[in-house]
């Protein structure tokens, strides 16, 4: 009987023994699940920190484009203004410089129709006439920045004479212009047409 009592005593504490380390480890688990949820807790803070920098960082680089972009905007609507209000600008200037030459050329025309109503059989007195108007009309083209571009013992440039011609002359030298065929001219520099030349090539 004291052996069943002792046995079943045995039983007893195995089984509170047993039921101690169920307890236990259910607090271990308990615990490790407590530390895992602390720390998930812990990342989803840091992720939800990190997300709103980003954010901010969008919205940051969102504002500077949109101000970039409207900068932009005013820049080529200036640009634009300011192409407008050259060209109306070099078309006024342009008008000007037409008014200004058209009136220069008013005393020719009329001098011109004084001497084409002029009823006259001196042909020298009409010659005199007409080479007087010659020189004034070369007065007003002058005034306006006509050039004549010369030729006459100059070498051949192509900038400012056109060969038409090439000649053998063993007494010049290679590229110097012999003949000019037909005046050139410059404006302000600028050639409105090249001379026509005949130039040495031996």
């Amino acid at each position: 009987m004291k052996k069943k009592d002792e046995q079943k005593l045995e039983e007893m504490q195995q089984e509170i023994n047993e039921a101690e380390a169920e307890e236990a480890a259910g607090e271990t688990a308990d615990d490790s699940e407590a530390e895992a949820t602390a720390s998930d807790t812990e990342a989803s803070a840091e992720n939800q920190e990190e997300l709103a920098a980003l954010k901010a960082q969008v919205e940051k680089l969102t504002a500077e484009l949109q101000e970039k972009n409207d900068r932009l905007l005013r820049l080529q609507a200036d640009f634009d203004n300011f192409r407008r209000r050259s060209a109306k600008e070099r078309e006024e200037i342009s008008a000007v410089v037409t008014q200004g030459f058209c009136k220069d050329m008013l005393p020719l025309l009329d001098n011109f129709e004084r001497a084409m109503a002029a009823e006259t059989k001196d042909v020298e007195a009409f010659q005199k006439g007409v080479e007087m108007i010659f020189t004034q009309f070369q007065e007003v083209l002058k005034k306006n920045g006509l050039e004549k571009i010369e030729t006459e013992g100059q070498k051949f440039d192509p900038n400012y004479h056109q060969a038409v011609m090439r000649i053998e002359d063993p007494e010049r030298e290679d590229d110097t212009i012999a003949q000019e065929l037909q005046k050139g001219y410059m404006v302000k520099g600028r050639v409105i047409r090249p001379s026509m030349v005949q130039v040495v090539s031996n």
